[in-house]
C-alpha cells in the first residue's frame, strides 16, 4: 500500500464570477522514503493541491472531491479531530514564507515545544531537550542560546531551516515541502536542499516538494509531477523527465532554464500566459500558447496516458510520438553542449 495515494482530485474555490477550478482531477502516489516533485508556472494548482490533502482550504467557499487516502484513510472524508491528529504529527508541511508561518511574539523554543506537546505526552523538559536537538540537527549555531530568540531575530536562511526543525519534530512519515526555497540566495538555497536529503535519510520520511525550479526538481526529486492549468499534463521518474520530456509545456520549461555555458542573449519563452481557472479553454488548455498547435488540440482534451516506450511515463498530448521523441532528442543534445 502506497503512504500516500490521491486519486481524482478536485478543488474549486466560489467567487463572485464563478467557481475557480484550481485542482481539476490530480492523481499520484507518494511511497515511504520518495520524494515526488510537483512543478509548474504560479496559479498551476501545486500548493492548494497539498492544501487540499492536508484540509487547509478555507471552508466557506471551497469545495473539494476525490480521495486523498493516507494510509488507506481517506483524508477529505476525516473529521476535523483527526486531521488534527494527523497535520503536524505524521504529516508535516513546511510553508513559503517561514516569517508569517512562525509566531512573531513566541521564541522560537516556545513553538517547537508546543508542537511537541500537541502530539505527545511529554514533559516542557523533554520536549525542550527535543527541540534543542532538532536545532542542533538543520544547523543552527548556538543553538542552546538561540532557542530563547524571537522569529525577527534570525535569518531568512534560519528561519526556514527552524521551519524544517519544527516540521520533523515529530518523525512525520511525510514531509510537504511548499516553495522551501523561495527569496533565499543560491548558496542558502544548495544548503537547504542538502539539509533536507540529509534529514530525510535520518529520519527515512517522504517528501512532497512543491516549486516552480526545474533546478531543485533535478537536485532533490525521485519522481515528477509537471502542472499546468489545475491538471497534470506529464508525471515520471526525474531522469526520464529530464532525458525523454514529452511534453510541449515540459519543453518550455526546460528551454527557459539559464545556463552559464551557453551561447545566447536571452533565454527561450513561453509565449502568452497561463489560462484562467475561471473559464479554461476547451481542448488541451495549454493549447493557446503551444507552438505544436493542432485543429485536434482545441476541442479534445488529451487523456494522461503511458508512453509507448515507458508504461510509467505518462503525459497529456495529442502529438505523434515521433515528434515527441524529436523534440527531446533536440533537448538531450542542448543540454549536453
Amino acid at each position: 500500500m502506497a503512504l500516500l495515494e490521491v486519486k481524482d482530485l478536485r478543488t474549486q474555490f466560489h467567487t463572485d464570477d464563478g467557481a475557480v477550478k484550481a485542482v481539476d482531477g490530480v492523481n499520484f502516489t507518494v511511497e515511504k522514503g520518495q520524494t515526488l516533485g510537483i512543478v509548474g508556472e504560479s496559479g498551476c494548482g501545486k500548493s492548494v493541491t497539498n492544501l487540499t490533502i492536508m484540509g487547509l482550504n478555507p471552508k466557506r467557499n471551497t469545495v473539494s472531491s476525490g480521495q486523498a487516502l493516507w494510509k488507506g484513510e481517506d483524508l477529505l472524508t476525516a473529521k476535523a479531530g483527526r486531521l488534527r491528529d494527523i497535520r503536524g504529527n505524521e504529516i508535516s508541511m513546511i510553508f513559503q514564507d517561514p516569517m508569517t508561518s512562525l509566531n512573531p511574539v513566541l521564541t522560537i523554543g516556545k513553538q517547537l515545544v508546543e508542537a511537541i506537546q500537541i502530539h505527545r505526552d511529554v514533559s516542557k523538559r523533554v520536549a525542550r531537550a527535543r527541540a534543542l536537538d532538532l536545532l542542533k540537527a538543520v544547523g543552527i549555531p548556538r543553538a542552546e542560546q538561540r532557542i530563547d530568540d524571537y522569529p525577527h531575530q534570525f535569518s531568512g536562511g534560519m528561519r526556514q531551516r527552524v521551519m524544517i526543525a519544527m516540521a520533523l519534530i515529530n518523525d512525520p512519515d511525510l514531509l510537504i515541502a511548499d516553495e522551501p526555497t523561495t527569496a533565499l540566495d543560491v548558496t542558502t538555497q544548495a544548503q537547504i536542499l542538502s539539509l533536507m536529503k540529509r534529514l530525510q535519510e535520518d529520519f527515512g520520511s517522504a517528501i512532497i516538494m512543491v516549486t516552480h525550479d526545474l533546478g531543485v526538481i533535478a537536485e532533490i526529486a525521485d519522481d515528477v509531477v509537471v502542472m499546468y492549468a489545475a491538471k497534470i499534463v506529464e508525471h515520471a521518474n526525474v531522469f526520464d523527465l529530464f532525458n525523454r520530456p514529452q511534453h510541449p509545456y515540459t519543453w518550455g520549461l526546460m528551454g527557459s532554464l539559464p545556463r552559464l555555458d551557453a551561447d545566447v542573449e536571452r533565454l527561450t519563452q513561453i509565449p502568452g500566459q497561463p489560462p484562467s481557472l475561471l473559464r479554461p479553454p476547451t481542448g488541451c488548455r495549454f493549447h493557446p500558447r503551444c507552438p505544436y498547435v493542432m485543429e485536434v488540440c482545441k476541442t479534445k482534451e488529451p487523456a494522461l496516458l503511458p508512453t509507448a516506450r515507458d508504461p510509467n511515463h505518462l503525459q497529456a498530448c495529442h502529438l505523434d510520438e515521433e515528434t515527441k521523441d524529436r523534440e527531446a532528442a533536440k533537448l538531450a543534445e542542448m543540454a549536453a553542449s
